[in-house]
């Protein structure tokens, strides 16, 4: 790509459905060294539909991060391929092949061959039953277990990539714009049932000590020396599965310790590790929300929700927040949509009487936040009540004074009951999104634009929905 012409890059905006592209890169004579050197700002000057923006940043994000691995990687091959045996050798040469393997499936994956029912049914482009959609999960997890080569543990990666594949193939299974989710969480939901019978596999265990599902013994030194890649957030200690009295003291630990004023973080974390199988089983079997913040009030914590998000999807919520916030909110403030807007008109009042760039910044990104369910034409009610009473039972933000940087005030309602206190815009929005998933709460139909917006651009979805 880098000694592409400009009629090449044009061309290959084309076959991306990106043909709208063209005439301005012509004239800005953006050859294919040009397209690699864009940056985010070059991008939005250059670009003037925020789509278009995020699509084509992800296209060259995309080919540089496949070129840096495919540099390495040849790199690697040419130093080790005269001494093989003594530069790449047992567990190396199998992390090796590992990642190289990888890499070529990111590439070149392709859907299995369904069986003929499911493949008429598909011709058809009808929306599968129940059954039917348990028989393509279970075609797609044994495709992908054959790609790992009897892995059972696929990255969240390589989960994107399968379920990009079937909606791309498929696009009517992209039921409301929230397919790519809902598959993505079945297909785990397959792995998970896969591997629970299972006792003998030495992944399977090491990776169930490291979530607190093994039982007796916990073999850390066995396990400590090969760790998945995809685990972000582990407790220093491996966690065992504890059960009665034992999981009652860590419980009781927990529900004293968040009435002190001064907090041992390190050991919160170690025990909310420890404890997160029966707190994901009495969420999955939905348990009253008071009964689960009874025994576990660290949930109300911004810090521990963001964490446990982190446990549950390999995602850093608070950090991908900040990025939409800070590449989205000049965007959304200048669409015509929310021109006459009571919060942008709110905005606007306020950015008068102030001069300094962090505030302004700070303001914008507070408005571009709450503006979003008028964007996407959604009922702002079930996103964020602002300056009212929350009326919603779905997690929705409570904001107070939100241009008034003395008094401003951001909380999490859920059910009616204040969650927790949030500092700013970022960490409301964050909290909001990551409530839903932690307490697995279904997201209302007339808010579903806007969280699915935020979602794909969370989970990296490789076409990610974009702003009206």
């Amino acid at each position: 790509m880098e000694n592409w012409s400009v009629d090449q890059v044009c061309n290959w905006l084309r076959q991306r459905n990106l043909g709208e592209l063209v005439p301005k890169f012509r004239e800005e004579e953006v050859s294919g060294a040009a397209l690699l050197a864009l940056n985010d700002r070059m991008v939005q000057q250059l670009v003037k539909k925020i789509g278009h923006q995020a699509v084509l940043m992800d296209l060259i994000h995309k080919y540089q991060q496949q070129k840096s691995g495919l540099e390495s990687l040849t790199c690697c091959c040419e130093t080790a391929s005269p001494k093989l045996p003594e530069v790449i050798s047992g567990k190396n040469l199998k992390s090796f092949f590992a990642r190289y393997k990888t890499l070529q499936w990111t590439s070149s994956y392709a859907l299995p061959d369904f069986p003929y029912d499911v493949k008429c049914l598909l011709a058809e482009k009808k929306c599968p039953d129940h059954s039917m959609r348990i028989r393509i999960i279970e075609f797609l997890q044994a495709d992908m277990t054959k790609y790992l080569e009897g892995s059972l543990y696929p990255n969240s990666q390589q989960y994107n990539i399968v379920v990009n594949a079937l909606l791309q193939a498929y696009p009517f299974l992209d039921e409301d714009g929230n397919g790519f989710l809902l598959w993505k969480r079945a297909l785990k939901d397959r792995f998970k049932y896969v591997r629970r019978p299972i006792e003998d596999d030495e992944q399977v265990l090491r990776n169930k000590c490291k979530f607190g599902h093994r039982r007796g013994q916990t073999r850390k030194s066995s396990f400590a020396e090969n760790k998945p890649d995809d685990v972000q957030v582990q407790a220093e200690e491996e966690p065992v599965h504890l059960e009665g009295s034992a999981m009652d003291v860590h419980i009781q630990w927990l529900k004293q310790e968040y009435t002190k004023t001064q907090r041992n973080w390190k050991e919160v974390d170690n025990r909310m590790n420890v404890t997160i199988e029966i707190r994901r089983k009495m969420i999955s079997d939905k348990a009253p929300l008071k009964d689960i913040l009874r025994l576990f009030p660290f949930l109300r914590c911004p810090y521990q929700l963001f964490r446990e998000f982190q446990l549950l999807t390999h995602m850093d919520i608070y950090k991908k927040t900040v990025e939409i916030l800070e590449i989205y909110s000049e965007n959304i403030l200048s669409l015509y949509v929310v021109r006459n807007n009571p919060i942008n008109i709110m905005l606007q009042e306020n950015l008068k009487r102030h001069t300094e760039e962090d505030i302004l910044k700070y303001m914008k990104m507070t408005a571009a936040c709450l503006l979003l369910p008028d964007v996407f034409g959604d009922d702002s009610s079930l996103f964020a009540a602002v300056n009212e009473e929350v009326k919603v039972l779905t997690p929705v933000l409570e904001v107070k004074n939100p241009f008034n940087v003395n008094s401003c005030e951001f909380a999490l309602y859920v059910e009616r009951e204040e969650l927790a206190q949030l500092d700013d815009c970022t960490m409301a929005l964050a909290a909001l999104v990551a409530a839903f998933h932690v307490f697995d709460i279904p997201c209302p139909k007339r808010i579903h634009r806007t969280l699915n917006f935020l979602e794909s651009l969370v989970f990296e979805v490789r076409s990610p929905a974009s702003l009206p």
